[in-house]
């Protein structure tokens, strides 16, 4: 029996080979697009899960409390360098805890062997808490010592090549030896910790003293692993308060343990309390493969129950004959898994085909494999799209009474008709709301890369300052300068849009010595504002000519309001063991991205800046020749090191990694849709235009003209994205809304953006049907009129 229906089955898709065509073309498009949004959700959901002891791992978050002890606001994973080791001293549940430093380049000497690697430093806890394999080397005794590193398979094949490299020296930045005592298995691409090598903490605190100075300071992120019989909301409870416990000046700020699987996905905090992160990305592109797979599968209820007719008189003759109703909807629904199941084929080589461009666009290195899971997988996809298609056609046509049939009585009432415009609308909508979102998200980048973000990134040049470079800066800088090729060059701790070292051990005049206040913290060097082109709104710039301006400060429109200083020009103020006075006050400008406020800002005065980069402004037009000055001048002052360097623009952009993939995937897909949509309307269109054959010849004789015939072919199928224009409207508005508020700084919706997708959409549609409808005003009617 089942070969029978297959049979059939092949027949009619052979019979009707355009509209089998459109289904499959449909079909293909919403699987291949569904496969590869749901391997690239996978791969998000399984970020840190590989590791065996995932239960009981977490990461400590800090969050602001205000002064009646409530939660209030946004949360950091910055944590004091203290807080490891006084968690496992203090709280029993903790069985181990360790500091992980967000990840360092730094330059490696192995012989004649000289390269920038990425790493870390981290507690001596670190490999017994996260299942990172060690190839060689202890987990409990690799860190024990301060001048051990612990390097990957990559970087002991690199170095070393086929010797063993435990016992080995590694040269790191030119200033320390370490030796090799471990080799760890390479990080895995779905893990949110990622290094080539491992340093202990310890000489990170030798060089960033601030660190453990007191419970104030806030740096490198902490992870802690649970006993096994903890009870996690006692825990919670119990640390809610530590940090003030130690400190009683540290009463602002509160912890709690997030579950380190999930930290990667839920990142985002309001109220102490998850809200948000990348799980809204994955959610937003569950839903959209779930969209343009519906939109395909619509195309394919559409066409069949508009042909239901042509196959009504084969329904009446086979009841006649005896076949059962539960036949033929088995043998329909074969029919919509046949279709289904060649669809998949397709998709599963399209998805091989384009898998490595969807990595380059999502930057993932996913892997395909067919194993028995995604055999299974399609296997489901199959009968799941099979049956969502062809469940309403098949019910309808094996509902038909096989006397009305052969009689030729034959009538489809309002009903049938009703269901295929609702699916026009609903498949139209899903469209337009993805083209809407898409044209919100890049109206948003554009307004990023736009904005006045009160300094000017063009033109400049970021190079780390390390090594000899720090010593040897003001060579480098009058090098520089004398060149004709450069504009200005300035130090500075951190790069200006991206600032993220903060303090409260600051004061001023008139300041309640109760208030914990943070503010952000920049040292640069003379010349920083000029450079950045950073406006000031009152005072001076630090100059050399002030020797005094060491012990100066200069602060942000924020920090003033903050403040609440009316002449802050002369105000007194204080940073740690520095005392001084205000000299200026720049404007504001976006030192993180626009996700976030603009915080409160100072800048202290360090004319030999010996960590951190310097800001090059080349002059317009000038970047080849400057590029080659900067290059001979970095190995001329600095020889040991490699010449490093990034565009103030890529850096910038980098803040937005996120929506930029989000951005390129939502065109992507938008057009998919909208294309998939245009090919289910095309084969309406087909249909109802051979359905009116007659009609038309009739018309035709009677004097009715090609205009007349187009606009009575055209109007109802526009009648239908009309209505799903301001169907999706309203939705997508809530939806870019709700998008819109993870930024404060963000687009107006205006409302000729959705007139615009409305008419664009229109349009396409117009096109879509136009071709067949011109083609059938135009026929000749003598034709028309002979057709059966």
């Amino acid at each position: 029996m089942m070969k029978n229906y297959f049979k059939t089955a092949w027949r009619n898709m052979m019979k009707n080979k355009s509209f089998s065509f459109i289904n499959i073309f449909g079909l293909t498009l919403g699987i291949t697009c569904s496969l590869l949004i749901l391997l690239w959700v996978q791969d998000e959901l399984s970020y840190d899960n590989f590791h065996a002891n995932g239960d009981v791992l977490y990461k400590v978050m800090i969050h602001n409390k205000d002064k009646a002890g409530n939660i209030t606001g946004g949360s950091m994973d910055a944590t004091p360098g203290l807080l490891p080791d006084a968690l496992k001293k203090q709280i029993p549940e903790v069985q181990y805890a360790a500091t992980v430093v967000w990840n360092f380049d730094m330059i490696f000497n192995v012989g004649q062997k000289v390269t920038r690697e990425s790493g870390r430093y981290a507690g001596n806890d670190f490999f017994k808490m996260f299942s990172f394999p060690l190839l060689q080397g202890n987990a409990a005794t690799v860190l024990s010592s301060p001048d051990n590193i612990v390097i990957s398979r990559k970087l002991a094949q690199k170095y070393f090549d086929n010797q063993n490299p435990v016992g080995k020296t590694v040269r790191v930045d030119s200033k320390r030896d370490y030796i090799v005592s471990g080799v760890v298995a390479d990080v895995p691409e779905n893990s949110s910790i990622k290094y080539d090598f491992i340093l202990p903490i310890q000489h990170c605190i030798e060089d960033n003293a601030w660190m453990v100075a007191d419970w104030g300071h806030y740096g490198p992120a902490t992870y802690v692993m649970l006993r096994k019989d903890a009870d996690i909301i006692k825990v919670n409870s119990k640390i809610r308060n530590f940090l003030a416990q130690q400190d009683a000046a540290v009463n602002d700020k509160s912890l709690s343990l997030v579950s380190y699987r999930s930290a990667y996905l839920h990142g985002n905090f309001t109220n102490g309390i998850p809200d948000g992160g990348r799980i809204d990305y994955v959610r937003m592109f569950a839903i959209i493969a779930a969209f343009i797979l519906g939109i395909g599968c619509i195309n394919f209820i559409n066409l069949a129950t508009a042909r239901s007719a042509r196959r009504s008189k084969e329904v009446g003759i086979r009841k006649t004959i005896g076949a059962m109703k539960a036949a033929l909807f088995k043998q329909f629904i074969m029919e919509a898994m046949l279709t289904a199941f060649i669809a998949v084929l397709i998709s599963a080589a399209l998805v091989l085909l384009l898998l490595p461009y969807f990595n380059q666009i999502t930057e993932k290195h996913i892997v395909l494999h067919f194993n028995t899971g995604f055999i299974i997988a399609l296997l489901v996809i199959t009968v799941l799209t099979g049956f969502i298609a062809g469940s309403y056609p098949a019910l309808v046509l094996s509902s038909f009474n096989p006397v009305t049939v052969l009689k030729g009585s034959l009538k489809f009432g309002t009903k049938n008709s009703l269901l295929r415009k609702g699916l026009v609308v609903f498949q139209f909508s899903l469209s337009i709301i993805l083209i809407i979102c898409t044209a919100v998200v890049y109206k948003q980048m554009n307004y990023i890369e736009t904005k006045n973000l009160g300094l000017d990134r063009t033109n400049i040049i970021y190079i780390p300052v390390q090594g000899d470079l720090g010593k040897n800066f003001t060579g480098f800088k009058t090098t520089l300068l004398q060149s004709g090729k450069i504009e200005s060059i300035a130090g500075a701790s951190a790069i200006p849009t991206d600032v993220n070292w903060y303090s409260d051990h600051i004061s001023w005049e008139g300041k309640n010595p109760n208030d914990k206040v943070n503010l952000a913290e920049m040292d640069v060097d003379y010349d920083f504002l000029k450079t950045m082109k950073i406006e000031l709104k009152e005072g001076r710039d630090f100059s050399p000519v002030y020797g005094t301006d060491t012990a100066n400060f200069i602060v942000n429109e924020t920090a003033v309001k903050l403040m609440n200083l009316k002449s802050p020009i002369g105000a007194m103020f204080s940073h740690l063991n520095t005392k001084g006075k205000i000299i200026g006050v720049v404007k504001d400008f976006h030192m993180h991205s626009l996700h976030d406020p603009i915080a409160p800002l100072f800048f202290t005065l360090q004319p030999h800046i010996e960590n951190g980069l310097a800001a090059v402004r080349v002059k317009a037009g000038k970047t080849k020749d400057a590029m080659a000055i900067l290059q001979s001048a970095y190995k001329q002052f600095n020889p040991s090191f490699p010449f490093d360097y990034v565009f103030a623009d890529e850096m910038f952009k980098q803040q937005y990694h996120n929506e930029l993939i989000i951005e390129k995937l939502a065109n992507v897909f938008a057009l998919l849709a909208i294309v998939i949509s245009c090919m289910g309307l095309f084969g309406l269109a087909m249909f109802m235009a051979q359905q009116r054959t007659k009609e038309i010849g009739i018309r035709k004789v009677l004097g009715a003209s090609i205009g007349g015939i187009f606009t009575m072919l055209s109007k109802d199928f526009l009648q239908l994205i009309i209505i799903a224009v301001f169907i999706a409207f309203p939705v997508s508005w809530w939806a870019m809304q709700k998008w819109l508020q993870g930024y404060t700084f963000k687009t107006g919706i205006s409302w000729w953006l959705f007139a615009a997708c409305g008419l664009l959409t229109l349009l396409i549609a117009l096109i879509t049907v136009s071709f067949l409808a011109i083609k059938a005003a135009i026929a000749n009617p003598v034709k028309s009129l002979r057709t059966e």
